[in-house]
């Protein structure tokens, strides 16, 4: 099995995209164009990071942001998969502090990631998506995700990392999502001889989850990406927060962060699966 390292050095290269600020609702709020250069050193023992953000003109002018930093090693915060895709944020659900997650999804000469904000109130404030596209290909964005993509029978694979070191776990896993009429959804969800039913109201771009006073929104968004998060984030109760990918028409991939009921970043999960 390939080591964390190695399964982040699947992200080398020159990649042009742009950062989406988008509103809890799915509004897009602004884009700015960007330019992500990750470059190999030493050896393949240090990675060059260099982000160069611009304004709305494009490339043309100079850069309003750009950062540059040396890695060589990882965080434990830091899982990627052997995709490529990874998956970060923070360790430890803390009153009065603010809470985030990243993912990073790879797939030949595409990036996407996704970053879920919350407030020090643990109020989900805000999205950044940034869709990347390898410098000098043809590679194209997808179309924005819709529900009707999602409904089907999906079968997988689920890799999970944990944060106390124990041996990585690979399970398969089944979702099945049908539409029931009158705007609702029904979600049937196995893996692990666990099997989770829950219903759904369909708000548009929104697909709302109600259950024991907690409301979890799905956002469908632009390049077939998803967002699933919890609105408010509740002091000693586990819970998970999910970004999702339709990488092609029959797959999708989705990284998932596990939290205990103390709050503690205990498991990433990336799951990959196909629709039959």
């Amino acid at each position: 099995m390939a080591s964390n390292w190695e399964n982040f050095l699947k992200n080398l290269g020159e990649w042009r995209g742009s950062f989406t600020k988008i509103s809890p609702d799915g509004e897009i709020l602004d884009s700015t164009p960007s330019i992500l250069n990750l470059e190999a050193d030493d050896n393949h023992q240090a990675v060059i990071f260099r982000l160069r953000r611009f304004d709305a003109s494009g490339y043309d002018s100079p850069p309003i942001q750009d950062y540059q930093q040396e890695y060589r090693s990882l965080g434990k915060e830091n899982i990627f998969f052997a995709t490529g895709a990874f998956s970060k944020g923070t360790l430890q659900l803390a009153p009065f502090t603010e809470f985030g997650a990243e993912y990073g999804f790879v797939d030949n000469d595409r990036r996407s990631r996704l970053v879920q904000l919350y407030d020090k109130q643990g109020n989900f404030i805000s999205l950044t998506l940034i869709r990347e596209f390898r410098t000098s290909t043809d590679a194209y964005e997808r179309p924005q995700l819709t529900v009707e993509q999602l409904i089907g029978n999906w079968q997988g694979k689920a890799y999970t990392s944990y944060s106390d070191l124990r041996p990585s776990t690979v399970c398969s896993t089944s979702l099945e999502i049908q539409y029931l009429g009158n705007g609702y959804l029904e979600q049937k969800l196995s893996f692990s001889s666990q099997v989770i039913t829950s219903t759904a109201k369909i708000e548009g771009n929104k697909i709302i989850f109600e259950k024991e006073g907690t409301t979890r929104q799905i956002l469908l968004l632009p390049d077939g990406n998803s967002s699933n998060v919890p609105l408010q984030l509740q002091l000693r109760k586990p819970f998970f927060v999910e970004a999702g990918w339709l990488v092609k028409e029959n797959e999708r991939q989705r990284l998932i962060r596990n939290y205990s009921e103390k709050g503690e970043w205990i498991s990433s999960t990336h799951v990959i699966e196909s629709k039959i």
